[in-house]
């Protein structure tokens, strides 16, 4: 049984245009095949809520579906005189249609066959019954069909994922052509994340629409920085004396070198807070920038310094390994 379209929408059946494109809105969004990678039951959601939105949108449809129900999609064949007023089935190969292709005479019987007449004579004479104009020749109900999709991969800077920017990609149509593309890089992209390229793929068939490249972006690692959702993370090493005594410390973000504060006192480990300086990516909050400090020690002490830091241990005994356990 065919979906109630009301209900695909989640709206009731007194909805204004409005509320009809708002519920529109939300649910392509959420369902979005770009969102929803490799996920066919939101694929099949944002298809059912697209021929749902396609008829409620339209206020002569709109009242067509009211008055014929759940018999709106089997006039969707009828030419000129069912509810979808064209010769176009829903789904097939006509204007607003999908991609597949298909005769009509196949479909409702071809000349010689058992078609709909006493006569047999199939979709002709279904053609006419209908009002319809003169009788369709051979291959004229053949359709569009859009062209096949590409799947690629590309590999970026890590500076380029967290702050955005461009990149080439090299792919090989059907026709064994080599190609170079370039494509934008949206600022906060993430490791796999895959990106639709409407219109790039191979060309569609007797006048069809291009098919879409499926761009996978790979990043490639940083020395120093990582990554963990929006928040950015970094060791800074810093000399012993900047944390027994504190200082302020030039370090890079993907907004510009900004001043850090070391606090007197500052042991390894000690993580501080960079609030805004993370990932930001399009239509999000920024995250933040943490900076875990890291004590590194001169590679080469005197005695005398060994002396000095032995006698400080004494006047400052600690114990800081008394919480290990195993």
């Amino acid at each position: 049984m065919a979906s109630d379209y009301y209900d695909v929408l989640g709206v009731s059946r007194t909805a204004s245009e409005e509320e009809i494109r708002t519920a529109y809105r939300e649910l392509a969004r959420k369902h979005h095949p770009d969102l929803n990678p490799d996920n066919e039951e939101a694929k099949k959601k944002f298809q059912e809520v697209q021929i749902a939105f396609e008829v409620l949108n339209d206020a002569k449809k709109r009242e067509q579906y009211d008055r014929f129900g759940s018999a709106y999609e089997s006039f969707q064949g009828a030419p000129g005189g069912g509810p979808g007023g064209g010769p176009w089935p829903r789904g097939g190969p006509g204007p607003g249609g999908g991609d597949f292709e298909f005769d009509l005479n196949d479909l409702f019987g071809g000349a010689g066959g058992p078609g709909p007449s006493a006569g047999g004579g199939g979709f002709a004479d279904l053609f006419k019954h209908f009002g319809g104009g003169a009788q369709p020749g051979a291959g004229q109900s053949r359709g569009k069909q859009k062209g096949d999709d590409l799947s690629a991969e590309v590999t970026v800077p890590f500076r380029t994922a967290i702050s955005g920017g461009e990149a080439s990609i090299s792919l090989q149509r059907g026709n064994g052509k080599l190609e170079t593309i370039n494509v934008k890089v949206p600022a906060g992209v993430d490791d796999g994340q895959k990106i639709r390229l409407r219109g790039q793929g191979n060309p569609g068939a007797r006048g069809g629409e291009p098919g879409d490249i499926l761009l996978t972006v790979r990043v490639a690692p940083h020395p120093q920085y990582r990554r963990n959702g929006s928040r950015l993370e970094v060791t800074v090493p810093v000399t012993l004396a900047e944390a027994a005594q504190g200082a302020k410390i030039d370090l890079p973000t993907p907004k510009g070198v900004i001043s850090l504060t070391i606090p007197a006192g500052c042991s390894s480990g000690a993580k501080l807070r960079v609030k805004g300086h993370g990932v930001e990516a399009s239509g999000k909050p920024a995250g933040d920038l943490y900076a875990e400090v890291q004590i590194v020690l001169p590679k080469e002490l005197s005695d005398e310094d060994r002396a000095s830091l032995a006698q400080l241990s004494e006047r400052y005994p600690q114990s800081p390994r008394d919480q290990l356990r195993w």
